[in-house]
């Protein structure tokens, strides 16, 4: 059973499906020991241990995060850190989101939907056919998954060495290369 957020607590990871994108939005590979950026994980984690129960938690940590086969972004405004996420390796052409987060006071403007497009046109240019995550059912995760399903995910069976989880969602995107465009439809 999931634990109750307290109060002044706002929901975990991307919660912005607004089709703004703000110009001054830029994301770019970083380092997730950076201490602003290792700040912000560190509040990642803590609402994601807030929000699941221990065994459903799946996010890295810092560590876990400069591994090999991980590509770790920032998303930042003028220097000042924003978000964050990252694409770790499944095979040579599926990866997975890991750690997608956007500070809360910057939610609700366009900010989760620039990270994660920026976080998709990184998986095409890295040759990613398809990306896949997880997250979590409880309510405080919905706004994350209706920007991951308005952006095309869709629902999967767990996947990359996850197992049923009554905690999690599994979602997953097919890139098309020919065009950059988003698409629900299967790739092997």
């Amino acid at each position: 059973m999931a634990r109750t957020l307290p109060p002044n607590a706002v929901a975990p990871g991307p919660t912005d499906a607004s089709p703004a994108m703000p110009a001054t939005l830029i994301i770019a590979p970083d380092k997730p020991s950076a201490p602003d950026v290792s700040a912000l994980l560190r509040v990642h984690l803590g609402l994601m241990h807030a929000a699941s129960p221990p065994e459903s938690v799946h996010a890295l940590p810092v560590d876990a995060l400069e591994a090999p086969g991980i590509a770790f972004y920032s998303l930042r405004d003028g220097g000042a850190l924003v978000g964050i996420g990252a694409l770790a390796r499944i095979t040579a052409r599926h990866c997975e989101i890991k750690s997608m987060h956007v500070r809360a006071e910057r939610r609700g403007r366009g900010a989760a939907r620039h990270l994660l497009e920026g976080l998709l046109a990184e998986a095409r240019r890295l040759d990613y056919a398809r990306v896949s995550l997880e997250t979590g059912v409880e309510p405080v995760f919905a706004a994350a998954r209706a920007l991951y399903a308005t952006a095309g995910f869709r629902i999967c069976p767990p996947f990359a060495g996850y197992g049923p989880d009554p905690n999690s969602v599994f979602m997953t995107l097919a890139l098309n290369p020919l065009d950059g465009a988003m698409s629900g439809s299967a790739v092997p």
